[in-house]
């Protein structure tokens, strides 16, 4: 019985904390996509409010990305992030039908496909933000 018990509950304990949760893929993952040029390419008149790369441990998903405080015109921070991302080779993320998803970006990255996410500014904030995992999941 003890042996029993020690089983059902030692085996599920053991893969818990060996297995679950974020890794080592995973941190390489996050460095690599942190290292992202576009990161760091903020427009005139921007200060960087904050820069930061993780890991999910439920879904094993990557990120990394920055925050700017920004005063200027919400469409010429877009606009310079556009152009940013496509000068470091990331690519408008289309759909099935051919059409581009606005602010949404992919290019492979540390093998896997990544997806940067460019969020208008709000309350004098920029946000760009890149997201993936090795489920080769769709992000924006």
């Amino acid at each position: 019985m003890t042996v029993a018990g020690l089983l059902l509950v030692g085996l599920p304990a053991v893969y818990f904390l060996a297995v679950y949760g974020c890794g080592e893929e995973e941190d390489r993952l996050a460095a690599a996509m942190a290292g992202e040029a576009v990161l760091g390419a903020a427009p005139e008149g921007a200060d960087r409010a904050s820069r930061y790369q993780g890991c999910d441990d439920d879904d094993l998903f990557v990120t990394a990305g920055t925050q700017y405080r920004y005063a200027g015109s919400p469409k010429a921070a877009l606009r310079h992030y556009r152009e940013a991302a496509r000068a470091d080779s990331w690519r408008p993320r289309t759909t099935a039908d051919g059409e581009e998803v606005p602010e949404c970006f992919t290019k492979p990255v540390g093998g896997t496909t990544a997806y940067l996410y460019l969020e208008s500014p709000a309350k004098g904030v920029l946000h760009m933000e890149i997201v993936a995992d090795r489920a080769q999941s769709e992000w924006c």
